[in-house]
């Protein structure tokens, strides 16, 4: 599934659907280069939850959780990760564990200790705005992009700010 954002204002009202599909559960694996707006895409996503404060990556910390009513949500940066196996020192075991969502962002720099993902999202910058790829890769991704087509079908989520491919 492509979708493409024209702007900040799409980007954000699509992460909210897409966090809102998820229902608070699996794995989120964010790709794309840097500025590409993983971290838009994760404001959005927080939104379905009711949080309004500002996202930034945790690029430092590697982890930042958010508990959001019941809701518990993790936003992880691997982008200065030297090695798969820090996760094991951050607790990334218990973070995956939970029946939380995760948002996983640089994923490829926790490859092959990482589980695979529900969603992977590859984001592109694509003046001017950005073009996003959706892939399921279980049946929960699989009934979340089913219901982000049901959503644009019965045009919950057509803007003119959101261009579906």
């Amino acid at each position: 599934m492509q979708v493409q954002l024209n702007d900040e204002v799409a980007h954000v009202a699509f992460g909210e659907a897409l966090g809102e599909a998820l229902k608070g559960h699996g794995r989120v694996y964010l790709e794309g280069d840097l500025g590409a707006g993983k971290t838009t895409l994760t404001r959005g996503i927080l939104r379905a939850y009711g949080y309004q404060g500002a996202v930034k990556s945790p690029t430092y910390t590697l982890v930042e959780p958010y508990e959001l009513g019941a809701q518990r949500i993790y936003h992880l940066d691997l982008y200065r990760l030297a090695d798969p196996e820090e996760l094991e020192f951050i607790g990334g075991r218990d973070v995956l564990a939970d029946e939380a969502l995760c948002l996983i962002e640089w994923p490829s720099r926790g490859q092959g200790w990482l589980p695979a993902p529900d969603v992977r999202v590859t984001l592109e910058v694509d003046d001017p705005g950005r073009l996003v790829t959706l892939t399921a890769e279980t049946s929960l991704g699989e009934r979340v992009i089913s219901e982000l087509v049901d959503k644009r079908c019965n045009e919950q989520l057509d803007s003119g700010g959101i261009q579906w491919r």
